[in-house]
């Protein structure tokens, strides 16, 4: 059974502090800003920056207590996942557990971003194999980097909306 990759979507980086990063990622080499905002179930906050043509993301624990902030403390800011778009994730899931692979957190509940991760154990790393119906690819109208690292975008269904009304 083959699960096919669509493409390569980003390349995630673990942070501390999102603003300190784009000094690096975005000042010195060049990364432009796509999207973002604050996961208040996860708590974090994500900043999505175009980069050498394809996407790196910043992920910034905004509390102390959850897995991204354990995962620093635990290893230090760096390399988090890389994730690729398939066709169906739940055949992914199927193809990639009868090859004797591991998955772990799984949510096909979510119709515009179904995921699920490969263990990295195995893989070397954390992988993500997501489904999606939407483009990930551009700015959304409107936000910009300077709201979302004043906390005004929230991520609701892992798409980008005002937390508050859009400043005029």
């Amino acid at each position: 059974m083959t699960a096919g990759v669509r493409t390569l979507d980003h390349v995630a980086i673990a942070v501390w502090d999102a603003r300190a990063a784009l000094a690096l990622f975005a000042d010195v080499l060049g990364g432009r800003f796509v999207v973002g905002g604050d996961n208040d179930d996860t708590g974090n906050r994500i900043v999505h920056l175009t980069l050498g043509g394809f996407k790196i993301e910043l992920m910034q624990p905004l509390r102390d207590d959850n897995l991204l902030a354990k995962t620093i403390e635990r290893r230090g800011e760096g390399f988090h996942h890389v994730t690729f778009v398939v066709h169906d994730v739940a055949h992914t899931v199927d193809a990639v557990e009868a090859a004797g692979w591991e998955t772990v957190g799984t949510d096909l509940a979510n119709p515009t971003w179904r995921e699920t991760f490969l263990r990295p154990r195995r893989t070397g790393g954390l992988i993500q194999l997501v489904d999606t119906d939407r483009d990930w690819s551009g700015p959304v109208d409107g936000m910009t980097l300077a709201d979302v690292l004043a906390g005004r975008v929230g991520l609701v269904d892992a798409w980008p909306c005002w937390k508050v009304s859009p400043p005029r």
